[in-house]
């Protein structure tokens, strides 16, 4: 099944809508939806480079916004619709053990390495920073930090490499990506028990 969406995901890039489609992919990531942007935008971005920037824009907004509809599903909604959605994909109890013990400056930093890197996948954090009352402008901010730090790195890589940048991208930048998330924080956890 998973496959056959990621396969559906990529084949809206060949679409007139296309550019729709990434504002509807980039949003229901950021929420409820397994495939992340990147399937839909990495290709769009090869086949129009003249447009790389603007779709990296549009991934940015759409997921800012999906992240923000994650919050209020979590701070509002949580038993109703945030809790089912979270036991179809299998996360309901790491999403349970979060919420009881992280504090609101280890989910903002969770954040940031989510929209990075996709660790954690970032419809749980966007739900769990509702579901914790983290400030929604603290949240808003961060979400297009590092929303838009991926989708504009990933536009720049497009821009200045090409077609041959592809591979590396779908291959190794989520591990690097991945690494610079666990350095960040390693770094944050060191820096907050050495002041503690």
């Amino acid at each position: 099944m998973l496959r056959r969406l990621y396969d559906w995901t990529i084949s809206l890039a060949a679409k007139k809508s296309a550019e729709y489609w990434l504002a509807i992919i980039a949003f229901v990531e950021s929420s409820v939806f397994l495939i992340p942007a990147d399937v839909l935008f990495l290709p769009m971005a090869l086949a129009k480079p003249n447009k790389t920037w603007r779709y990296a824009f549009i991934a940015t907004v759409a997921s800012v916004l999906g992240g923000i509809a994650g919050w209020f599903l979590g701070y509002y909604a949580y038993e109703a619709v945030a809790k089912p959605v979270l036991e179809l994909y299998g996360k309901l109890d790491s999403f349970e053990h979060l919420r009881g013990t992280t504090s609101a400056d280890t989910i903002l930093l969770l954040l940031i390495t989510s929209g990075l890197s996709h660790l954690p996948p970032i419809k749980v954090v966007t739900i769990l920073s509702g579901a914790a009352g983290v400030n929604i402008w603290l949240f808003i901010a961060s979400a297009i930090v590092a929303r838009g730090a991926r989708f504009f790195f990933l536009a720049w890589l497009l821009k200045r490499y090409g077609e041959p940048i592809r591979d590396f991208i779908e291959k190794r930048l989520g591990m690097l990506a991945g690494l610079a998330a666990a350095i960040l924080i390693a770094l944050f956890f060191a820096v907050k028990y050495f002041h503690a």
